[in-house]
């Protein structure tokens, strides 16, 4: 995990809440929004026009739109500890408003539960104890799915010269990430496929229901908002690569792109573009961590139980 940055989960039975917790600094922010079914918090704020530019976590949970609540609880902690935007400026006096984004899936059909402020406060502690970097069935990856098989929450990395590009993703997609014919993950055909005949004969979840694909994209280059902006957009190619279909009427595919540099400097174009198609390798491999690190569980079937 950069540096700077920390991932606490608080995983319960059947839902759960992932945070990642930029610093007292905050990390500078941006955001895409996909799918017809988002479910966020403050993503208007990070619009490159908009005035604050740094946020102090990102909140990505289950529970639908009413896990949404986690976030007054990451926020409530880290009031108490005085970290957030200072309303009157850095050196004066004055109330300080942790900016604390967020997104959620919809995993209300594998279980009851809903994650709230408590939950939420219970992840940020983690976050702030130390990194957890475990992938699979945690976090907000408690209750997920991905079109027949459980989901999970995954992690990948890459380098671009002097910068580290990574992705946070719970993979809880409409989609498929298995290709029916062949048993291979669309977004890793080279690793060892599935049984076909016995991936074809799982029952496929309820059509009605929605799902989404939410994370975000990290990095310690320098870019600016619109640039950080960019870098979401072309992340969601990574949900295109490993999900067949992405971005559907009942998906709310969602990524944040968070840069922990102190403060924009001047990145050719070139350099962005290297970013960018980081970014998408990152989260398409992250959705693959994702679902191949998942355990069965909650009426589900894991990949790992279908291969030969």
């Amino acid at each position: 995990m950069l540096d700077g940055m920390s991932i606490g989960h608080y995983s319960g039975t059947d839902t759960g809440v992932t945070v990642l917790y930029c610093g007292p600094g905050g990390a500078l922010g941006s955001v895409d929004v996909r799918g017809g079914g988002p479910g966020t918090r403050e993503t208007d704020l990070l619009q490159p026009h908009n005035t604050v530019e740094r946020v102090h976590a990102v909140v990505l949970a289950g529970g639908s739109a009413f896990g949404l609540a986690a976030a007054d609880g990451v926020m409530n902690e880290l009031a108490e500890q005085g970290i957030g935007f200072p309303v009157f400026g850095e050196d004066k006096p004055g109330p300080r408003v942790p900016i604390v984004p967020g997104a959620v899936i919809f995993d209300l059909l594998v279980g009851p539960s809903r994650p709230g402020p408590e939950e939420g406060a219970a992840a940020l502690r983690a976050a702030l104890i130390g990194s957890d970097e475990s992938m699979g069935s945690v976090g907000a990856g408690v209750g997920a799915t991905a079109g027949k098989l459980r989901g999970g929450f995954g992690l990948a990395t890459r380098r671009v010269r002097d910068y580290e590009v990574s992705a946070a993703m719970v993979a809880n997609p409409v989609g498929e990430v298995i290709e029916p014919q062949s048993g291979r993950l669309y977004g890793a055909p080279g690793r060892t496929p599935v049984n076909a005949a016995a991936y074809r004969a799982l029952p496929h979840p309820a059509e009605s229901k929605l799902n989404t694909t939410i994370g975000a994209v990290l990095t310690d280059a320098p870019v600016t908002t619109a640039q950080a902006q960019r870098l979401a957009m072309t992340a969601h190619d990574g949900i295109a690569r490993a999900v067949r279909p992405a971005h559907s009427p009942l998906d709310g595919d969602t990524i944040f792109a968070l840069s922990t540099a102190k403060r924009p400097a001047e990145l050719s174009t070139q350099v962005v573009t290297q970013l960018c198609a980081a970014a998408a390798d990152a989260v398409e491999e992250a959705i693959v961590n994702a679902v191949t690190a998942a355990n069965p569980g909650l009426g589900l079937s894991a990949y790992r139980d279908l291969l030969d």
